[in-house]
């Protein structure tokens, strides 16, 4: 299934998207919900992030080619960082270029959500508590981050999360080919079967650092490949199974 959350006129509510249509969900997809005959063109509809999560969690270095990109060596643990709820951006959405900084860069990124609420799991067990997976973009003020040696305001800037479209659930999170196009050209291209740390080893790990609860998204990381964004850009993620997150810069 495909979960989203839009907006039609002022009504606000949980959909499943249906090829073009999106059915009206009655209830919360992370409690009691039920699907109804009531449905929308996806014309007819704003898209709104697909949940509003509490905490981002990113795991940074967490592809082998990234780790040989930046000459890095692989990390013995996952290592993580927090953007803000005050970070997110829908679907469609603008990035906004903040002036303290000359170089903005895209990151593509399976992100996964929480369905329930997770504290010191293990790996093995990750996936019971997994809701399903969307596209992410971790935007980066990169001067910023080689500035500041730690990555929060690099990472924080409001606009700087952009993920969606949707939730899709009953994935192999640690196989799906993940693209991010720029103007129309490839930038990065890879396979989640080049993480570092596997999904259960990354929701086990954080679990056992911080409480995550429904809703919350957890960044799994960025291929080779990363650059600038620059105003006027229109940059896309692109996941199997998932969808394309599409933003627009300024």
């Amino acid at each position: 299934m495909k979960f989203i959350r839009f907006k039609k006129d002022d009504f606000i509510s949980y959909g499943l998207l249906e090829g073009e249509k999106v059915k009206v969900i009655q209830g919360d997809i992370f409690e009691d919900y039920e699907i109804t005959d009531s449905f929308y063109d996806i014309t007819e509809i704003d898209f709104l992030t697909p949940c509003m999560p509490s905490k981002i969690v990113c795991v940074g270095l967490n592809y082998k080619s990234h780790a040989q990109e930046m000459k890095l060596d692989l990390p013995k643990e996952p290592v993580i960082f927090i953007k803000p709820s005050t970070s997110i951006l829908a679907h469609r959405g603008e990035i906004i270029r903040p002036e303290m900084s000359q170089r903005v860069d895209y990151e593509a990124e399976l992100a996964l959500v929480m369905g329930r609420q997770a504290k010191n799991i293990k790996p093995e067990e990750a996936v019971d508590y997994i809701l399903g997976a969307t596209c992410l973009n971790d935007v980066t003020a990169r001067d910023l981050q080689q500035r500041d040696g730690q990555w929060t305001r690099a990472k924080s800037f409001d606009t700087f999360a952009p993920f969606g479209p949707c939730i899709a659930t009953d994935l192999d999170y640690d196989n799906l080919s993940l693209e991010l196009i720029l103007n129309g050209e490839t930038k990065q291209k890879s396979n989640t079967s080049d993480f570092i740390f596997s999904v259960g080893e990354m929701v086990s790990f954080i679990s056992n650092v911080m409480l995550l609860n429904p809703g919350d998204v957890i960044a799994t990381g960025t291929p080779s490949g990363i650059g600038p964004l620059n105003a006027g850009d229109i940059v896309q993620v692109k996941i199997q199974d998932v969808g394309i997150l599409k933003n627009y810069v300024r």
